[in-house]
């Protein structure tokens, strides 16, 4: 069964049980400022289950492109992807435990065809917070999975919340027995062994966890669900790794084929760095120095990198963009109108790197002829990686060329800090994630609410071209980027913060409609990534001055804010301006 045949069955499944299909949000977050990227499909939905009403209603489901760079540097092995995609269907305060469980368990064995005896399950356990899910356990007794196939576990397994604070439960996970031996008479789902494959995770949302209060119950219960595709994929296929499934293999074969170098990590880096900056780039991504254009400037070059590596012409790479667009084009027709787009950015980057490997060598060169001068042999590992880390130069290049001059590299001090660096940046994305949906309080809400200010009234002072282009909302402040070709002068600052200024001191309420899409932009409301939006969306308006499509939240009144003040206003990236600013109480 093909990945689309799959999807598609999914979403047909819940339509038929009530579900409105919602279409994915784009991997560049709209609304939710505390990630880089779209990270798995509960995260565009958190407004509604916090309590917002969702304008498709209490039964949703959709797919959802998602990118996770916590392990891009294991990216390479069998099973390690930045890109995938997530399958999910939403109860918000509809259906719980029973009717999740009983869906879950139809769609598995009837829809997808797979043996009731391949399936395994795990419950909470319980613990001082909350009870035993027997409930749970009895519900899939129920459905059809004997209780030996049934196991509990923990907090660190079967249990779920967005970060530290804020609506969480207990989750029972699905896992697919592969047929391997079993690692031992106690092998089971926790193993790491291969034997069990997780597959699909119900959430079910029924507490709320504060640290003034601990655990108490939700007056709303949901269920938040989430079913990798292409791992599905690779399990029906009775493939051994994602890479032999449709939507990789046949850009392996003719990496394979282009390749004077067999590595299949190689090819696999490439094939998935294509894919993943393939579809950032669709979706508005442009590579920079920092936050998530640092994130697409490395899959680029480490594509190309690794396109070396395999001693490919990287004048190849045009040749493999069509090549994937030819291959996902059904599931992401998107790939096709941004193909030029997608050409130009990744070649300009590859072109941009081939520079920094120039630049790369000649620090290389410096710093054999400081250890010569030295009379060492051995290239330490500070320098190894101040080469990876300050001129993107490859450790590997690092080596290669160190041989080449008669030099050994201290490589056990460089992989030292390069793992502190990797957990570093592992925390970062961590607490990005954590931080942003844990915060969605009083001041985050206002600041949220003040984006829409200053995007009128930039409108009013610098022009009515001007357009959100993304933002950022901690509860120290907020940072806006916007269409505009110039530096604001003082002038044109000082205009916006007293406008904005002026709609606050004037107390106007927020209001919210829900309409037709189609209707929303006839009266004009404004949105980024208008054909992600679902048929009936929620529309925020502020006096007549500004009228937004938006998943909120926002306060009541434009007199909540405090005082606006703007701290900075900064290039972002190219026809793209930054303003940092905050609210003073």
């Amino acid at each position: 069964m093909k990945a689309i045949e799959i999807r598609n069955k999914y979403l047909n499944f819940f339509k038929a049980h009530g579900h409105q299909i919602i279409p994915s949000a784009p991997l560049i977050p709209e609304n939710d400022p505390s990630v880089l990227f779209t990270t798995a499909g509960m995260q565009p939905l958190v407004p509604y289950l916090l309590g917002e009403k969702h304008p498709e209603g209490t039964r949703i489901t959709d797919f959802q492109k998602c990118l996770r760079t916590n392990d891009i540097d294991e990216v390479g092995d069998n099973r390690h992807l930045t890109y995938f995609e997530m399958l999910g269907n939403w109860s918000l305060g509809d259906y719980f435990k029973e009717e999740a469980i009983a869906m879950s368990f139809e769609f598995l064995t009837k829809e997808l065809g797979i043996p009731v005896e391949k399936l395994s399950v795990t419950c909470f356990a319980g613990d001082e917070d909350a009870p035993r899910d027997n409930l749970t356990a009895e519900c899939w007794k129920k459905a059809g999975i004997p209780e030996e196939r049934i196991y509990f576990y923990g907090k660190d397994d079967n249990w779920w919340i967005a970060g530290e604070e804020g609506p969480c439960g207990p989750d029972t996970e699905m896992f697919y027995d592969t047929g391997k031996e079993p690692c031992g008479p106690d092998c089971q789902p926790s193993c790491d062994c291969g034997k069990y494959v997780e597959i699909w995770n119900n959430v079910f949302m029924e507490y709320y966890k504060s640290k003034k209060d601990g655990y108490t119950k939700l007056k709303q219960h949901n269920v938040d669900t989430g079913l990798g595709l292409e791992r599905m994929t690779m399990l029906l296929q009775g493939k051994k790794t994602p890479f032999d499934t449709e939507l990789f293999e046949p850009v392996m074969k003719r990496l394979e084929e282009l390749a004077k170098v067999d590595s299949i990590e190689s090819r696999r880096i490439v094939a998935e760095h294509l894919r993943a900056s393939m579809m950032v780039i669709a979706d508005g991504g442009k590579p920079s120095n920092i936050d998530r254009g640092y994130v697409l400037r490395k899959l680029i070059r480490r594509m190309a990198r690794h396109l070396n590596k395999l001693q490919i012409d990287l004048s190849e790479l045009s040749n493999l963009i069509d090549l994937n667009i030819d291959t996902l084009k059904e599931m992401y027709p998107e790939l096709v109108s941004h193909r030029d787009e997608i050409k130009q950015v990744i070649i300009e980057e590859k072109d941009k790197f081939m520079k920094t490997l120039v630049n790369g060598e000649k620090e290389f060169a410096k710093a054999i002829q400081k250890a010569k001068q030295e009379n060492k042999n051995v290239i330490d590992g500070q320098t190894i990686f101040k080469l990876y880390e300050t001129y993107g130069f490859p450790p590997e290049i690092t080596a290669d060329l160190a041989e080449e001059q008669g030099f050994k590299i201290d490589t056990s001090e460089f992989e030292t800090l390069f793992k502190e660096h990797q957990e570093k940046s592992r925390m970062g994305s961590e607490q990005k994630f954590k931080g942003g949906l844990a915060e969605q309080n009083e001041v985050t809400t206002a600041y949220h609410t003040a984006t829409h200010l200053l995007n009128a009234a930039l409108k009013k002072v610098v022009g009515k071209d001007v357009h959100q282009k993304g933002s950022n909302i901690t509860v120290e402040r907020m940072r806006f980027d916007f269409s505009c070709d110039h530096k604001l002068s003082e002038e044109e600052k000082q205009q916006v913060e007293d406008l904005v200024n002026e709609w606050i001191r004037q107390e106007i309420p927020v209001t919210v409609q829900e309409m037709k899409k189609e209707d929303a932009i006839k009266s004009g409301a404004e949105c980024m990534f208008i054909e992600k939006y679902p048929d009936i969306v929620t529309v925020y308006s502020i006096g007549d001055f500004s009228k937004e499509l938006c998943g909120g939240p926002h306060v009541k009144n434009t007199g909540e804010l405090g005082k606006f003040k703007i701290k900075k206003e900064e290039a972002s990236s190219a026809g793209v301006r930054r303003i940092k600013a905050i609210l003073e109480k």
